[in-house]
């Protein structure tokens, strides 16, 4: 599974026309679920999410966790991130999950967030969407369930 992971002052999303998800401060997360990825790496990634520390706290250091300032979380799924452009110039995304299972997933990790007690707002799974946020920082990381170490 991998994400970006934004801090943000504020991130929407829009569906078909329709606000689908809008946070104030807290972080914006592309999601991309992966072909073999499992449960396991749903809630690691919830919990890394949850527990990054990159707000920063009363000495300017990042050390802070999007709970610990009372943030939100806008996740929206983005298979894109498992693109292929190595030797070409037209990604390829075999690499991705398929539909069914990559939703189940990105459902997953996003109700393990909400148990880590942070509020989490969606964009709508296999719909054309439109993302608009204000990078705070800029702050951007790269996760990846599968480079744990």
């Amino acid at each position: 599974m991998r994400c970006v992971v934004q801090r943000v002052t504020s991130a929407s999303v829009t569906s078909m026309g329709e606000m689908a998800g809008e946070i104030g401060k807290g972080l914006m997360v592309l999601l991309g679920v992966e072909e073999g990825d499992t449960e396991k790496d749903a809630v690691y990634m919830a919990g890394k999410i949850v527990k990054l520390r990159i707000f920063e706290d009363e000495n300017e250091k990042m050390n802070l966790s999007v709970r610990d300032v009372q943030g939100d979380v806008l996740c929206v799924s983005q298979f894109t991130l498992l693109g292929d452009a190595r030797g070409q110039n037209r990604p390829g995304f075999t690499k991705a999950e398929n539909p069914a299972r990559a939703d189940e997933l990105y459902i997953l990790t996003c109700e393990e967030m909400r148990k880590l007690g942070v509020k989490v707002e969606t964009g709508v799974f296999r719909t054309h969407m439109q993302v608009t946020l204000c990078n705070d920082g800029p702050v951007t990381l790269l996760l990846d369930s599968r480079k744990t170490f």
